[in-house]
């Protein structure tokens, strides 16, 4: 049994970097046995291994759901819709979710605010839908160079290293861009203020909470900081600044930000308690209405059928091969790659990532990365070409550090 596959701390991160998934998953094949995936949400992933027909649904029947969770609404999150709000002044939250907050707290029952990371990197987007900008050669997200400040530079990708001076959006076709910054690192105190005589809780970076008491409070944490409730529950949960979660420049930025949410979900009174959950989205965006609706098979199909047009794992198998712009010249001229294999990069290293060890930049410069991108297949084909590379390497006495990683859970 695995819970919440999605969950990177279920990578090790020792070579050869493997994932609880790929080794229960082997080890079920190789000795006959049963496999759970559990969670409540589902990766890609796992529903790769069901459509394939490897794995099978397990789901709880509807009438279940609709008796243990609790009441899931969307409020608009617009400037129109904020800017008209009058308790907007007093802290940035829309009336829906001041009221779920309040009827909380009057029960006697605390309340949760989800808010996201201070270490989110901000990212692009477009200026006027906030779609998360990708590039038009590879889908890879777009970025500011490293040095380039908040003025100069060219929107380059980060997965390809190509600039796109002429960028236009695919949802809208805006050419403006914006740099999502996070605004949520006043949210305690703009929350105290609106509530002046409520208990604020902060949960999260070096301080996390693990449990609260069920009495009236705020609790304010971050993904995968929430307390547990002693005996009870949430009465109410806020989910804020989700634009910022859903336009991280990840892969998985819609996958684990509703793993987020149904973590929180999970957390709240049902329904018929009183329980309510609130997101400040847009109730139009597909991953909002599988959150109301908690079609988690539903988004995960989305998902992957996603990946499959714009070829993301794990619509296909990716390499990252990552080291000194030298030693990644080197790899590539000895490694036979297999047939229909593209090559994206050199380009950074995400924002975050560095190499193991001791890793002497002002010896061999700063650390690049290279994509290796093949159809789906038998994976021993791109994983033997990458030991034979690996091999001659160590046979030539290049002692140029280098880390490869296959199908790795984070690309950039």
């Amino acid at each position: 049994v695995i819970l919440h596959d999605g969950d990177e701390n279920l990578v090790d991160p020792r070579a050869p970097y493997a994932h609880a998934r790929e080794v229960l998953s082997t080890r079920s094949s190789l000795e006959g046995c049963s496999l759970i995936l559990a969670g409540h949400s589902r990766t890609a992933e796992a529903q790769l291994l069901v459509e394939s027909g490897w794995a099978h649904d397990l789901v709880a029947p509807r009438e279940t759901i609709r008796q243990r969770s609790p009441l899931i609404r969307a409020a608009a999150d617009t400037e129109f819709e904020l800017v008209r709000d009058p308790l907007a002044a007093s802290a940035r939250l829309p009336k829906q979710a001041f009221d779920a907050l309040r009827a909380s707290l009057e029960r006697g029952e605390p309340a949760l605010i989800q808010v996201p990371r201070k270490g989110y990197v901000p990212t692009l987007a477009c200026g006027s839908c906030r779609a998360p900008a990708r590039c038009r050669h590879c889908n890879g997200p777009l970025g500011l160079p490293a040095g380039a400040g908040e003025q100069g530079g060219l929107p380059t990708c980060r997965w390809c290293g190509r600039p796109d001076a002429r960028h236009r959006c695919a949802e809208c076709g805006s050419v403006r861009l914006r740099a999502v910054v996070l605004g949520a690192d006043r949210t305690a105190e703009e929350l105290g203020r609106a509530f002046p005589s409520t208990r604020v809780i902060a949960s999260g970076g070096n301080r996390v909470v693990d449990a609260v008491d069920h009495k009236p409070a705020l609790v304010v944490a971050t993904p995968g900081a929430e307390p547990r409730v002693r005996e009870g529950g949430y009465g109410a949960a806020l989910l804020l600044d989700t634009w910022a979660m859903l336009g991280r420049q990840d892969l998985r930025a819609t996958e684990d930000t509703l793993a987020a949410w149904t973590a929180v979900a999970s957390l709240v009174a049902p329904a018929w308690r009183g329980g309510e959950v609130v997101v400040v989205a847009d109730p139009g965006l597909p991953v909002v209405q599988s959150l109301i609706r908690w079609d988690m098979v539903g988004a995960a199909a989305r998902e992957l059928a996603q990946r499959f047009d714009v070829r993301f794992p794990p619509a296909v198998h990716m390499a990252a091969v990552d080291g000194a712009n030298t030693a990644l010249d080197t790899f590539l001229e000895i490694l036979e790659l297999p047939e229909h294999t593209e090559v994206l990069g050199p380009v950074d290293l995400p924002p975050g990532v560095h190499l193991p060890g001791e890793y002497d930049e002002r010896r061999f410069g700063p650390a690049q990365r290279i994509l290796l991108r093949t159809p789906l297949g038998p994976r021993s084909v791109l994983g033997k070409a990458l030991k034979a590379a690996t091999v001659a390497k160590a046979g030539r006495r290049d002692d140029l550090p280098l880390r490869i990683q296959v199908d790795p859970i984070h690309i950039g």
